[in-house]
Formats: C-alpha cells, sequence, structure tokens
C-alpha cells in the first residue's frame, strides 16, 4: 500500500496520485483523517504534482479535509496545480475554498 500523507512539525503534506479515482480517494481519506484525528496539524498541504486527472470523489476527498481543517482552526493548501487541474478547481469552486501556491 502506498502512503499518500507526510507529517511534519504542524503540516501535513497529502501527494496526490497521477489517477485520483473512487478507489485513490478511499485510501487518501482514509490516511488523511487518521493523521487530522490523532496529530495536531496546522497546515494541510495537497500536492499535485503528478495528477493528471480527478473526478467528483477526488473533489469529496478535499472538501471533506478542508472541513475538518476549518473545525480545528487550521489552514488548506492547493501546490502545483497544472492546467487541467486549475480548471477543475474553477469548475468546482474549488478555488473559492482553498489557497493556492505554485510549490
Amino acid at each position: 500500500m502506498e502512503n499518500y500523507c507526510e507529517w511534519k512539525e504542524g503540516c501535513l503534506l497529502v501527494h496526490m496520485p497521477k489517477e485520483l479515482d473512487h478507489h485513490q480517494a478511499g485510501l487518501i481519506r482514509a490516511e488523511a483523517d487518521l493523521i487530522i484525528d490523532t496529530c495536531r496539524v496546522q497546515t494541510l498541504v495537497f500536492d499535485f504534482k503528478k495528477t493528471e486527472f480527478m473526478d467528483s470523489s477526488g473533489i469529496g476527498v478535499i472538501i471533506g479535509r478542508s472541513r475538518k481543517m476549518s473545525y480545528q482552526g487550521g489552514r488548506v493548501v492547493a501546490q502545483n496545480l497544472n492546467q487541467r487541474m486549475e480548471k477543475i478547481f474553477v469548475v468546482s469552486g474549488l478555488h473559492k475554498m482553498i489557497e493556492k501556491e505554485n510549490s
């Protein structure tokens, strides 16, 4: 099983896979929730460096973790969005909920 999450000093970095579909979304959700629920996460970073495809279940993972973080007073950041992911963020409304960074 691939680990998607890296925890370091208050920051949870989630390496999004090349294809974020229903199966991958479930794995990421479980792994991220375990860390968010047991550690003191202040910043959640979704890294889309490798991501070429994301369906609605991937959008759901991002929205769900963003809500969790807002309840805890944390922040959520998306980084390394390519043109396709930028378009998905705009069409889905994620661009209004999540900060974006280049790296």
